[in-house]
């Protein structure tokens, strides 16, 4: 089920291929003028001031209960810090000021305006939980190391809030109670291992999910008023069904969830606490990615994951009418929050030409008002690329989607080279939506397919666990059939296609190279696993609770080491003979900064051109925007220097 893997088995995910950048470090934003649609080429500093706001998971989004200002996230500064935002004048204010780590606001304390916010060490994910007091100083009230801890939710009243931390068992994650006055804490409930989903926002039930392996897991209850806080199973059932949390209705009565029990996408059920029946919430022919409620129930906010774009439905279930906005940018509408009173809402748009903006809309006249501008001034939207949905037939007639993305002026005449791009996950998904990296790299005359091979979420179980144990086989089969897809397209020049790829794409990259190589010209591996034996050895603790999951996937190190070496780039490096760029965080807690040492050191013995850039303060994935400028600028020039402009694919054609 994809709601579930999303949560469990985006373990190597991590946004990992970001954002890029120009060959030239020219200050000045245009450095050349395309004559055909005359569509500027940007530098990469131009592409990154654009602001990025709010954080892929939603985080740093909230309506202040005193004052109606919203806490953001917002990298404006160079780095994620925290804002306030004014409704009325769009004002914004930074509140923190990091330079070193970057923050992800949480919640406004529901009386003041103290608020909540995570950071971890320097990429290494080892998040704490942080309160800024109203005179600008800090607690960390989590502290410990190691220790990763997350917030949960506030009490009904506001006198109290939910953390959970693995301070205890590093494999494990319990549960607390803080006081909002003293931060003086109580464990509520100790955890013996399963993954916390949610808990009802009267502080009573608590929701987990225990995976047992990628097609198969189960729902527990935990009543906290009980005397023993046992788990009780609620999803009992026969073969393989996935089962997880959405989160509790707002009068605690009931839990909203999500199974694939009755087809090949999730539906949304309801399960009542009381009576112990179930019934269907809602469906659709995607996956529902989520369901949510206003604070007093009246609204419903729910998303369906369709074709790789989210499409969000907001439902008052009184007057059992959709909400209609009205003028809504281009785009799609992401991670609505209400305030208080629910007369209004805040959510992010974003599209292929338009980067995440904040805007908020009565409920009452559906008006929609626009409170920033994340786009660098310098680039309007028409000189951007809207992404088209795709599909083609692989090597055994499967059909694989994606997204293509054509470069103004690229035509039979103008042929121009292309890249394959593959997303982390395993299970994850390429998707519609603003990316710096993307849009750059078609900026300069590149055209982009990001794939979705089978394994990928979104579009049915059997789709998604048509890779497990064949990683490195059939994924590896798509990766092979989109080349030779888009080189039928006369605008594409069929002998310049290159891979790039981040996490599990990135050893796709690294996979394509060593196990096919007279197939791709280039190839860009971004904190990608090279060793499958290390890292499935090494997980980070915290993810005890889908290691099951993983294994059942992946294999288990213990019984399929051969089968992992014999899929591990690293121990073929010796096939490798065309030029690659290895890019790695040195605190990348998933896959660790010596497989991309050995790995390059392997490669550099072929006497074939290898690039390597290592950040000595990024984990799995960028957060500087410093850093996604020069890996950006990495990126062109190397694609400039050996795919564009190669004096042997010359010397081929």
């Amino acid at each position: 089920m994809k709601y579930v893997l999303l949560t469990t088995a985006a373990v190597l995910a991590l946004g990992a291929c970001q954002e890029q950048s120009n060959a030239s470090t020219s200050s000045d934003p245009v450095i050349a003028q395309k004559a055909e649609k005359e569509i500027p080429v940007f530098s990469a500093e131009a592409f990154f001031q654009t602001t990025s706001y709010g954080l892929p998971s939603g985080a740093g989004l909230a309506f202040g209960a005193s004052s109606g200002d919203l806490l953001v996230t917002s990298d404006e500064s160079g780095i994620f810090n925290a804002y306030r935002l004014n409704t009325e004048t769009a004002e914004k204010t930074q509140l923190t000021s990091s330079t070193e780590n970057p923050i992800s606001a949480v919640s406004w304390f529901p009386q003041d305006e103290r608020f909540l916010y995570t950071s971890d060490g320097g990429g290494d994910e080892l998040n704490h939980v942080y309160v800024q007091e109203l005179d600008g100083s800090t607690k960390d009230l989590t502290p410990g190391d190691p220790v990763k801890a997350s917030f949960i939710g506030w009490s009904p009243s506001g006198d109290s809030f939910f953390l959970m931390t693995n301070e205890r068992d590093a494999k494990t994650f319990d549960i607390y109670r803080y006081q909002t006055d003293d931060y003086s804490r109580e464990m509520i409930f100790e955890n013996d291992g399963k993954q916390v989903d949610a808990i009802s926002r009267n502080g009573r039930y608590v929701a987990l999910t225990q995976n047992r392996t990628s097609a198969d897991s189960d729902i527990y209850l935990v009543d906290l008023e009980s005397a023993t806080k046992t788990p009780k199973l609620i999803t009992g059932h026969e073969g393989n069904i996935s089962h997880a949390s959405y989160e509790f209705s707002p009068d605690g009565e009931s839990l909203i969830y999500a199974t694939d029990e009755f087809g090949e996408f999730t539906q949304a059920w309801r399960y009542d606490i009381k009576t112990k029946e179930k019934s269907d919430l809602l469906k659709a022919d995607w996956d529902v990615s989520y369901v949510t409620y206003s604070p007093t129930g009246r609204y419903r906010v729910s998303g369906i994951n369709e074709d790789g774009s989210t499409k969000v439905t907001i439902r008052d279930v009184i007057d059992k009418k959709t909400v209609k906005l009205k003028n809504l940018p281009e785009g799609n509408a992401n991670f609505v929050r209400f305030s208080a009173d629910e007369d209004q809402i805040a959510f992010i748009m974003n599209g292929d030409r338009a980067p995440s903006d904040i805007h908020i809309a009565s409920l009452n006249s559906g008006e929609v008002k626009g409170l920033t501008k994340a786009l660098n001034p310098e680039i309007s939207p028409d000189m951007l690329v809207e992404g088209e949905v795709v599909r083609y037939e692989s090597f055994d007639r499967l059909e694989i989607p994606g997204i293509l993305y054509k470069p103004h002026g690229a035509s039979a005449d103008a042929p121009v080279p292309a890249l394959i791009m593959v997303h982390g996950g395993p299970g994850g998904q390429n998707r519609k939506g603003y990316s710096a990296t993307i849009q750059h790299l078609v900026n300069n005359g590149y055209a982009v397919y990001a794939m979705n091979n089978r394994g990928s979420s979104g579009y049915g179980k059997t789709f998604f666990h048509m890779d497990d144990k064949k990683h490195g086989d059939v994924d590896l089969k798509d990766v092979v059939a989109s080349k030779d897809f888009m080189a039928e397209y006369d605008w594409v020049d069929g002998e310049r296609i290159g891979i790039i790829g981040g996490s599990y794409g990135g050893y796709m990259v690294a996979a394509a190279l060593a196990f096919e190589p007279e197939e791709f010209d280039v190839g860009i591996n971004i904190f990608g696993v090279t060793n499958w034996v290390r890292t499935l050895k090494s997980i980070p603790p915290w993810w005890e609770s889908f290691r099951e999951s993983l294994y059942d996937e992946m294999g288990d190190p213990a019984t399929d080491e051969k089968r992992h070496r014999a899929i591990s780039p690293l121990f073929h490096a010796e096939n490798i003979n065309k030029p690659l760029l290895v890019v790695q965080g040195a605190n990348d807690p998933r896959v660790l900064q010596v497989e991309s040492d050995e790995l390059v050191e392997a490669v550099r013995k072929n006497d074939v051109p290898v690039e390597y850039i290592i950040f000595d303060d990024e984990g799995h994935g960028f957060r500087n925007k410093s850093n996604r400028i020069e890996a950006s600028n990495a990126y062109v020039e190397f694609l400039d220097t050996y795919l564009k402009s190669a004096p042997e694919l010359d010397a081929v054609k």
